[in-house]
């Protein structure tokens, strides 16, 4: 009885396999789409190599734009997978089961554009092994290098031990290319002592991972709060980029989710009341955002410092205006809008709410790097910084690649997690009733 019913559920979840059985032809048409941006920002990145730096819009004292404020935000972005999927792991969140590797793949891929983004900042890219030749342990640079290898290995293995199941069901039903489902899958057999010790693997490391994503982007954050530049130095930028890593991370796994929804037909998967939830915790990061963001402003202001002073006010009236205040609308304003009521909490407003709260956090980067830069402490001129067409095509061109690895991950692999939904079922009604049992006094009466 309990083998049919595991055919029954591994036959109602073909759904989730069929991405990989079966291409469509929409799915060649977008990845041509994706891979057109990639071959013009490789084009541009050429031109770059040729001609160097110039033909950028960076100058001095101007020397980070597009590239690290694409750096800070793709970094921001991974923390979708680790601290989202790791902490709903550990709290048991029952919902959690149809979308944590879709927030897993993200940091694992967007963590290479990250590290992309720095290679494209500095021109030469044989420069980078000068940070592993020459290292200097006081540099934020070298703290950067080490705590984002440890990062990606980390999430690396936190997305390929939850994988293994799944890989050894492509690998029964013969799905091509079956010797790599073969190597994958470990021998996998679904014995009771694999599942103990994958099981204890996957709760290590859920542990492991929460500590390792906090420590990345506060070390990012240190590569600017090390300085003594304005509006910089100041020891409230680590618990606020990890708060605004969060909050963007958020975002984009809510706008992953309703693509594969949409694309994939997996309604009966990922349903509004994902949505909801997830919605209810962007509502929480806006609001943190708002306070560690007024936080920063209030005390500059109040500490009245000439230098402060002018980048302060050259984003809040001056020539950064209209970016602050387009950041603020759609960091806090939309999103607050719509995820407060539950009414307009919906998929669609949800996905409306991230959409603009991956704009507004992008743009919030952009306002910490370029108006500190273009008005430093030295008695330098004032210098101004409009991208080029190549640091544009190169930014479109990381957003598009990874949208077609992401794509390409799904075609191979079961992007919601085929074994956590069967387990789910059989085992989450149980598991949440005894949980109840044991915090709730009195006794509990077993459900009819």
């Amino acid at each position: 009885m309990v083998e049919t019913d595991k055919n029954q559920d591994s036959g109602q979840d073909a759904v989730l396999l069929q991405p990989i059985v079966a291409t469509r032809s929409s799915f060649y048409t977008l990845a041509l789409v994706f891979l057109g941006f990639t071959t013009v920002a490789f084009f541009a990145w050429l031109r770059q190599l040729r001609q160097g730096l110039g033909v950028t819009g960076m100058n001095v004292p101007v020397y980070w734009g597009f590239y690290i404020t694409n750096f800070v935000f793709f970094i921001g972005i991974s923390h979708a997978g680790t601290l989202i999927s790791a902490i709903l792991r550990l709290c048991h969140a029952e919902w959690r089961r149809a979308i944590t590797r879709a927030a897993e793949v993200i940091t694992v891929l967007v963590l290479f554009f990250g590290v992309g983004s720095v290679i494209m900042d500095l021109g030469r890219p044989d420069r980078m092994l000068n940070v592993l030749r020459h290292p200097n342990f006081r540099s934020p640079l070298l703290w950067d290098v080490c705590s984002i290898s440890v990062y990606l290995t980390g999430s690396t293995i936190y997305l390929f031990l939850p994988l293994i199941p799944d890989l050894a069901i492509l690998r029964d039903r013969g799905a091509r290319p079956s010797w790599l489902y073969r190597w994958l899958a470990l021998g996998w057999r679904g014995t009771e002592r694999q599942k103990r010790i994958l099981n204890r693997a996957i709760a290590v490391m859920a542990v492991l991972v929460i500590p390792i994503a906090v420590s990345v982007h506060t070390v990012v954050s240190w590569v600017f709060a090390m300085t003594v530049q304005p509006m910089w130095h100041s020891a409230i930028f680590g618990p606020y980029f990890v708060v605004g890593a969060i909050f963007s991370g958020i975002a984009s796994l809510i706008i992953a989710m309703a693509l594969i929804r949409r694309i994939y037909f997996l309604h009966d998967y990922l349903k509004p009341v994902h949505f909801n939830n997830l919605g209810l915790l962007l509502l929480v990061m806006s609001l943190l955002w708002l306070y560690f963001t007024f936080a920063e402003y209030l005390t500059t202001f109040y500490g009245n410092d000439p230098v402060h002073l002018t980048v302060f006010y050259s984003k809040l009236t001056g020539r950064y205006a209209g970016v602050f205040w387009t950041m603020f609308v759609t960091c806090f304003v939309i999103p607050f809008a719509l995820l407060a009521r539950r009414q307009t909490r919906t998929v669609t407003g949800t996905v409306i709410a991230s959409i603009s709260v991956n704009i507004g956090m992008w743009l919030e980067r952009f306002v910490i790097v370029v108006p500190t830069l273009s008005q430093p402490r030295l008695p330098w001129a004032k210098a101004t910084y409009s991208p080029t067409w190549v640091e544009i095509a190169i930014t479109l061109g990381f957003g598009a690649t990874f949208l077609f690895l992401y794509m390409l991950f799904t075609k191979f692999f079961p992007i919601v997690s085929v074994w956590e939904i069967q387990e789910g079922r059989e085992q989450a009604v149980s598991e949440v009733v005894e949980r109840v049992r044991s915090y709730m006094p009195g006794k509990l009466q077993h459900p009819v």
